[in-house]
């Protein structure tokens, strides 16, 4: 856990703890994020930190105790326990978020479509990097700073994605986990937590990267950060062949998972 007073680089940001808060450099999403925490928080949701205003520039949430499953990941995050911690977060996540009403003014970081009937709230960057375990207990998901309208299954496909992973050989063996079998278990233990169908989860997840690499490709272009920098360090190549990956992988994660 970052310490008292540290600061952290991440991709896109740099985080500073104060006590028991961190602060960022606040944007002009930062409000519609706040509103979206504190709902979390009216709903009775604890994991995931709360608002707490702004100070200077800067945004101030709670800190969540724990250690982000940065790479190599952590025991937790490559069992199926963990994977199913994963699977229930984002299901009571949802369920907490679904009735909320984001304000008339919202502003979002890297919208895709204004929010309408039948959306959620994302949180829009559900990778391991950004899940809090304290041993084998998930903690929460931190850096909501991408949350914006959109689709449920997307958020399951972005979680699927990074944290089966649903990837090319090298990112597997990274996290030391390989193998058809293995993937196709982890998918349909993620699925089932959440109570999804697999095919449309990987669905969701062909048009997910399909977006994502359009964004990269016209927000950099464009000059827009952070996209400008996903662009320069060869993002959208990359989710390009991932996402031939998944289509030339799609019958083997769907075949029946071996038996546990």
């Amino acid at each position: 856990m970052i310490e008292d007073g540290a600061t952290d680089q991440g991709s896109v940001t740099t985080v500073r703890r104060v006590g028991e808060t961190i602060r960022r450099p606040a944007g002009e999403w930062t409000p519609a994020v706040h509103a979206l925490l504190d709902h979390l928080e009216a709903a009775g949701f604890s994991r995931a930190p709360r608002a707490l205003g702004t100070d200077g520039v800067d945004e101030v949430v709670s800190l969540l105790h724990g250690e982000p499953a940065f790479s190599p990941w952590p025991p937790a995050l490559r069992s199926t326990t963990g994977i199913q911690e994963l699977g229930s977060w984002l299901r009571e996540y949802h369920a907490a978020v679904r009735d909320f009403r984001p304000p008339a003014d919202a502003r979002w970081r890297g919208q895709e479509e204004p929010w309408r009937p039948g959306m959620i709230i994302r949180h829009g960057d559900l990778g391991p990097w950004n899940s809090i375990w304290n041993g084998d207990r998930l903690v929460g998901f931190i850096d909501w700073d991408f949350a914006a309208p959109g689709h449920a299954l997307d958020d399951l496909a972005q979680l699927a994605w990074y944290a089966i992973p649903l990837r090319p050989i090298a990112q597997q063996q990274r996290e030391a986990i390989t193998g058809d079998t293995t993937l196709r278990n982890r998918l349909h233990a993620l699925c089932a937590a959440y109570c999804a169908h697999p095919a449309a989860v990987l669905d969701a997840l062909d048009s997910l990267q399909t977006r994502e690499t359009a964004r990269i490709q016209r927000l950099g272009s464009l000059g827009q950060e952070p996209w400008a920098t996903f662009l320069a360090r060869g993002d959208a190549e990359e989710m390009q062949a991932e996402r031939s990956w998944l289509r030339t992988n799609r019958t083997s994660l769907l075949d029946h998972p071996a038996p546990a």
